[in-house]
């Protein structure tokens, strides 16, 4: 079967954040949305079908998970990331931010510290605010084009700060890093020696540049799988982030229970009824259409890349690993931060992510998402080429 991914949906007047909420959020009315990290394609038939045909049985009561489920989640898990599952590990959750919370309220004590890498997704940030933790942050430095791990510093930070968590982002977004075993290894070794607990966010684990490998938090060692959650959703893979639906895998019988006492506590029971038929079709029928998909975003790859080579000169690309989510250097241009986002989004009328909202590591740095049609995303790269070139 072929697949498009390059006709353009319009999104506007769809309760989509990306696009709806543009003039609530001081952007221009015509802004050219690559911020939040959702697809602008529809997600592949084989869920449309099941959805529909959930939607022909027209009953939505409160739902559970069954053997399809499971047996389906499993044969992904194995086939995609060589991880053999078992389902007394799972507890289901409407996402994986919702699970970093429960996470930080099982595992830790107000005022205890929490750790993160930035720069890094920032609801990791939020969340430890929110929930009157110790915010403690051990950066990642560039080197050679490359974001690395500060292992000195991260434990330092862990012995000097009574950390108790770790949150993990794997493959990471900004940087587009997918962490070897080894890093992993040591992350660890040093986690355990330290007693501190880890939840892996693994959300972007289908996208993954080869000849990187995504390697599984808990199959590192028996002491990884034991010392972890790990959560994963089919919602970055399929485009499904709004049908509120995530999977968390929790060996440790122990952290599983101080973990769904946490989830309880919520009021939050049964997952969505329709983000469990969606994931299911998702991890049984989904592989040509994410296939597919993927190519269509090396081809996005390929094209941005050539885009700044030759018209953005001064902008730098740091090369991903993995996610759909491109990290680019504009420091070269000379702004100020604020200059360079007010630049891009008032003059350009394109909306991406500032850097320095993943920690003052991403000064300088725009984030954007090339999973859209390729004409949105020349177009968005022409308006920020033409309106840096007007700056100068």
């Amino acid at each position: 079967m072929s697949y498009d991914f390059n006709t353009v949906i319009d999104r506007h007047n769809s309760n989509a954040i990306k696009t709806d909420l543009a003039l609530i959020r001081g952007k221009p009315e015509d802004v050219v949305s690559l911020w939040v990290a959702d697809m602008d394609f529809p997600t592949c038939p084989e869920i449309l079908e099941a959805l529909h045909a959930k939607v022909d049985h027209g009953i939505f009561g409160y739902s559970c998970l069954d053997e399809s489920f499971f047996d389906a989640l499993k044969g992904w898990m194995k086939t995609e990331h060589d991880f053999d599952v078992e389902r007394r590990w799972i507890v289901t959750t409407p996402g994986v931010v919702f699970a970093i919370a429960c996470a930080i309220k099982a595992f830790t004590k107000e005022g205890e510290g929490v750790i993160i890498q930035t720069p890094v997704y920032y609801p990791f940030k939020n969340m430890v605010l929110a929930n009157n933790r110790t915010l403690v942050t051990s950066s990642l430095y560039e080197k050679d084009g490359k974001w690395l791990i500060d292992f000195e510093d991260f434990e330092r930070k862990i012995q000097q700060n009574d950390v108790k968590l770790f949150i993990l982002c794997s493959p990471h977004n900004p940087v587009g890093r997918v962490w070897t075993k080894e890093e992993l290894t040591r992350l660890s070794d040093i986690c355990v020696r330290n007693n501190v607990i880890v939840f892996a966010d693994e959300i972007h684990n289908d996208f993954v540049i080869p000849p990187n490998k995504h390697t599984v938090f808990s199959t590192i060692s028996k002491e990884a799988a034991w010392n972890s959650v790990v959560s994963v959703s089919a919602s970055k893979t399929f485009n499904l982030a709004g049908l509120q639906f995530s999977v968390n895998f929790i060996q440790n019988p122990a952290l599983k229970k101080k973990f769904h006492d946490e989830k309880d506590k919520t009021g939050y029971d049964e997952p969505s009824i329709m983000g469990l038929v969606a994931a299911r079709a998702a991890y049984q029928s989904g592989k040509p259409w994410l296939t597919a998909l993927k190519q269509h975003l090396e081809s996005n790859l390929n094209f941005t890349r050539d885009f700044i080579r030759t018209k953005l000169p001064k902008a730098r690309l740091v090369e991903p690993e993995g996610t759909f989510l491109l990290w680019i250097d504009f420091s070269g241009y000379g702004y100020s931060d604020a200059e360079l986002d007010n630049l891009i989004v008032q003059k350009a009328k394109v909306w991406l992510d500032r850097g320095t909202m993943f920690g003052s590591e991403g000064e300088q740095f725009q984030r954007i998402n090339i999973a859209t049609p390729r004409a949105v995303l020349e177009t968005a790269l022409t308006r920020i080429a033409e309106a840096l070139k007007e700056g100068e």
